[in-house]
């Protein structure tokens, strides 16, 4: 397919999705941008009008994005020949209480450390501010049992990515924003990226910033995340580095696309390594390299990338290096996450000369009136079971008049009800529905997610 029609595909798609769409987009062939947008506000009043439109160089907080970025400061690392992947991560943070961790562990999310949020959503005082010392701190001091031993399975870690920024520091000397910066943003041309921590040092925005905004069915729009009691966590967590927290825009986000090609600034030898995927104990693999997700386009062949989810953020970042295609999303008001992943399959048609489907936005949802008294034949425990026999508890409870559900790993989420029984989780854009009431007590949860239904059976 040539340029020309790739281009018109994109823009014709990027008409059809510009009033479900707010935040930057550009998909590039070669280096050279095939669709580059802005659309929608960067900033909104207390009245929720926009203040403020995005731009193209509008930056906006990256989430988990950021995590391909803390692992290629490691890769630099070990270029200067000042660390090995395999080395023990005990060699620089002896206090860290779960031996037998290698670096390679935690670029992998092989390591089975603990989930730090789950921590400190029981034990930190939330007033306070947490520092990437603060979890080292945390996990020496309370020692949650670990998920299981080093590279015997897998599972995404926001724990180990914060020890990778403790790690870059204890190493190089100096701090992660500093590191990054020297080693990775200015080298190649990112002006415009940068470690911002707007809650922990509420300094100077930068310049054509994109505030993050959530929308709320009971405040009857977006706003800030911080006027969401639910959401008090990304005051509490915003001094936290390596798992989050890099700021940037799409073109700059484009120079690192180009620079993973360059073999002066990435040796072949550690970028083959940074994309193969792991292999467990077992001998099972598992599709995640070094900070990025690996897998085989039918069409447009090997791809990695990440994506990024904070309240007020949503972000992506997708590589397919056989065809050098890449597309960067970044929004700052997402509504609907199965509406942004319809988009990206839609971008991915056009890029591979499909027929197109344009995504189709959820119908609305309108709140359905009931009273806290309503709530409390909901109220009590479940427990959600998977086929390989994996459980997760859920504490259903009333908090400031509104239905709450708190999940085992720590995870907390208000149920907007939608019908007498059924409710509305708004941050995983989920709904959930409770069932079989008998004696004013509900005896199962069911939880309808984006691919799959979960069921779980009351335990209390």
């Amino acid at each position: 397919m040539t340029r020309k029609k790739k281009e018109a595909q994109l823009s014709a798609l990027m008409e059809q999705i510009r009033e479900h769409f707010n935040g930057v987009i550009l998909v590039a062939e070669q280096g050279k941008p095939l669709l580059y947008e802005a659309v929608g506000f960067a900033e909104l009043s207390q009245g929720q009008e926009p203040v403020r439109t995005l731009t193209t160089e509008s930056m906006f907080e990256l989430a988990s994005v950021s995590k391909p970025i803390t692992a290629l400061g490691i890769i630099r690392l070990h270029q200067a020949g000042l660390l090995e992947l395999d080395d023990p991560v005990s060699r620089w943070l002896p206090e860290l209480p779960y031996p037998g961790i290698t670096i390679r562990h935690l670029l992998t999310h092989t390591s089975g450390l603990p989930d730090y949020i789950a921590l400190f959503s029981e034990k930190w005082n939330p007033a306070q501010i947490a520092v990437n010392a603060d979890v080292l701190n945390m996990l020496a001091a309370h020692r949650p049992a670990p998920l299981f031993a080093p590279q015997d399975s897998w599972m995404y870690s926001n724990t180990g990515y914060i020890m990778l920024a403790i790690l870059i520091e204890r190493i190089s000397g100096q701090p992660y924003a500093d590191f990054l910066s020297e080693q990775i943003f200015q080298p190649l041309g990112m002006a415009r990226t940068c470690i911002y921590n707007r809650r922990l040092d509420p300094g100077a925005v930068p310049s054509d910033y994109a505030w993050g905004y959530v929308y709320r069915l009971e405040h009857g729009g977006y706003v800030l995340p911080d006027a969401v009691p639910a959401m008090n966590y990304v005051h509490y967590l915003d001094g936290l580095q390596g798992d989050g927290m890099v700021n940037s825009t799409a073109m700059d986000l484009l120079r690192l696309d180009r620079a993973l090609y360059d073999d002066k600034f990435i040796q072949p030898q550690l970028r083959e390594a940074m994309f193969t995927p792991v292999t467990l104990h077992n001998g099972e693999t598992f599709d995640y390299g070094f900070g990025w997700l690996i897998e085989q386009h039918p069409q447009l062949g090997r791809a990695v990338s990440h994506s990024g989810g904070w309240p007020g953020y949503a972000t992506f970042l997708k590589r397919y290096i056989e065809r050098d295609l890449t597309i960067i999303l970044l929004q700052n008001g997402e509504r609907d996450y199965n509406y942004t992943q319809q988009l990206l399959r839609s971008v991915e048609q056009a890029l591979a000369d499909e027929p197109m489907e344009v995504p189709q936005a959820a119908a609305p949802r309108t709140l359905f009136p009931l009273a806290a008294e309503d709530y409390e034949p909901f109220l009590g425990e479940y427990l959600f079971q998977d086929e390989q026999g994996q459980s997760l508890s859920a504490e259903v409870f009333i908090e400031h008049s509104q239905l709450c559900m708190r999940l085992g790993n720590g995870m907390t989420f208000v149920l907007l009800p939608i019908s007498p029984t059924r409710f509305y989780e708004q941050q995983t854009a989920t709904e959930l529905e409770f069932g079989e009431i008998e004696a004013s007590k509900s005896s199962r949860l069911i939880w309808y997610e984006h691919d799959s239904d979960s069921v779980a059976q009351r335990v209390r």
